[in-house]
């Protein structure tokens, strides 16, 4: 992997998306100073997954949540989320009352 601290002008990093169905990672060669919104534009998952909407769906690298504007690192994991369908807290609520 190239790293921009090196002196290389290109970073490897990965985007990830997941649906219940198909799990896709993307592996991309960027130019060093790429954003998190530009390496999920430049893997294709946008056109792949019409359902992603970047101004919905939260982004982050490792599990962590960070702004699309945010400068990616060699072998950073950028994650795009899909939105909670329940709020974890009310479906632990109807589950207690069911028991």
């Amino acid at each position: 992997m190239h790293n921009a601290d090196n002196g290389q002008d290109e970073v490897l990093v990965d985007v990830a998306y997941a649906t219940n169905d198909v799990q896709t990672l993307v592996t991309l060669k960027l130019p060093a100073g790429a954003t998190v919104g530009e390496a999920i534009e430049a893997s294709g998952l946008l056109i792949h997954f019409p359902e992603i909407d970047l101004a919905v769906n939260p982004v982050g690298i490792f599990g962590k949540a960070c702004p699309l504007d945010r400068e990616v690192k060699a072998a950073d994991r950028i994650e795009i989320y899909r939105p909670l369908r329940h709020d974890p807290k009310e479906a632990r609520r109807q589950r207690a009352v069911k028991k």
